[in-house]
């Protein structure tokens, strides 16, 4: 029988990590995470919320602008000394009711920046610094099998363009040991998500219920905690040999081929 045990108090210790959207929700779990690994963490977002981790160190940033996450990404780097970790959890969904027509071709471009090119320019000003550390990159998506309707297609679009990106990222930085992933969630509960759902079963004219009654995995939501640590297994010296895979946390809403 295996002696083997492992010391969760001390996986990140040492590991530098900077994590996008970690005002709040996902990504304020994964710092919290990470934080209680050992890690030292910076968290990016525009504003702070309550919810936004205390022993992070929180760096105020628009990265929807190259400009922006260039700076972001400097200024990180520069508290940290380093980087082992990048975590690209920012993002925002908006329904535009009825269908894809009436989004406007503003939200096309905003809905691409924060959801795919933040992601991307954070990632290309930080490269750098994760190829010397051999470090870790998990950018999270959305969808997964489950195509997003009309009022929500610039959302998804921008999505699918950060899978595609990933996995081709994954394959050029493999021979240099660095590891990209990507995490899918499912319906998962936090302050911005539950603004989409309710703009959703509002139009549906269904309940909250009914809603996460689609989830296979006993008709439940999943909770931010539950993506954090799907994220630290991922960025953690046990997911060593797993790059350009797609880790779904979502209960089988967007991983089951038949439901």
């Amino acid at each position: 029988m295996s002696n083997y045990k492992l010391d969760l108090s001390k996986e990140f210790a040492g590991k530098r990590a900077l994590i996008t959207g970690g005002s709040r929700g996902i990504g304020a779990a994964v710092a919290e995470r990470l934080l209680a690994g050992g890690a030292t963490v910076v968290v990016t977002a525009r504003n702070t919320y309550a919810e936004t981790p205390k022993g992070a160190t929180f760096i105020a940033g628009d990265i929807r602008t190259l400009a922006g996450a260039q700076k972001v990404a400097k200024d990180a780097i520069s508290k940290l000394g380093g980087l082992d970790i990048l975590v690209n959890s920012a993002g925002a969904a908006r329904v535009i009711l009825p269908s894809s027509a009436a989004i406007s071709d503003e939200e096309w471009v905003d809905s691409l920046n924060i959801n795919f090119l933040s992601a991307l320019r954070v990632t290309y000003a930080s490269v750098g610094e994760l190829i010397k550390t051999k470090g870790s990159i998990v950018n999270v998506t959305a969808g997964g099998r489950i195509a997003f309707a009309g009022p929500m297609a610039h959302y998804g679009a921008a999505k699918a363009a950060l899978n595609n990106w990933t996995e081709a990222l994954a394959k050029e930085l493999a021979p240099q040991g660095v590891r990209v992933n990507i995490v899918t969630p499912g319906p998962i509960v936090t302050p911005g998500g539950d603004e989409v759902r309710k703009t959703i079963t509002s139009a549906m004219g269904i309940t909250d219920r009914q809603f996460f009654a689609t989830v296979p995995l006993e008709g439940r939501a999943g909770k931010p905690e539950d993506l954090a640590e799907a994220i630290a297994f991922l960025v953690s010296p046990r997911a060593s040999y797993i790059t350009g895979d797609n880790l779904f946390v979502s209960g089988g809403w967007g991983s089951l081929s038949a439901m």
